[in-house]
């Protein structure tokens, strides 16, 4: 064989690897942007700060703080097997309990949060143990 042959060779070798390289495998741009298409195509209805029950307020304080909380399980990992929210990496969103007044338990008032602990800025409420979430607007 022939040495510019096999110099083509290799050439063509080479490309054919990077271009298997580069080549996407399904729509990888789509599954990139999938969680941000997601909540721009979700519809939360919309609740005020201000309209949240009182403790709800408080409970948004607490979150904003760090704690201390008064339920253990405030802060753990909101597994999202409702698939209320876009698919995100586990531990993202977080719950924290909603005191309900004359409940003997941590009652159906919750607060989940898909941000970093101690910030509020992407919140949900609901008042029906994850039926339906409303997105509260600071």
């Amino acid at each position: 064989m022939s040495k510019v042959l096999k110099i083509l060779l290799l050439i063509l070798l080479l490309a054919s690897l990077a271009m298997l390289v580069m080549w996407p495998h399904g729509d990888v741009g789509a599954r990139e942007r999938a969680p941000d298409a997601d909540v721009m195509s979700r519809d939360f209805p919309l609740v005020l700060e201000a309209d949240l029950p009182r403790e709800a307020r408080a409970t948004l304080a607490l979150i904003a703080k760090g704690g201390p909380f008064p339920y253990s399980k405030d802060g753990v990992t909101f597994s999202n097997r409702e698939k209320a929210f876009p698919k995100q990496p586990r531990g993202y969103y977080r719950e924290y309990t909603v005191k309900t007044p004359g409940s003997k338990n941590r009652g159906a008032r919750r607060i989940v949060c898909g941000t970093p602990k101690t910030q509020t800025f992407e919140c949900y409420y609901t008042d029906d143990h994850y039926a339906t979430f409303r997105k509260i607007k600071l």
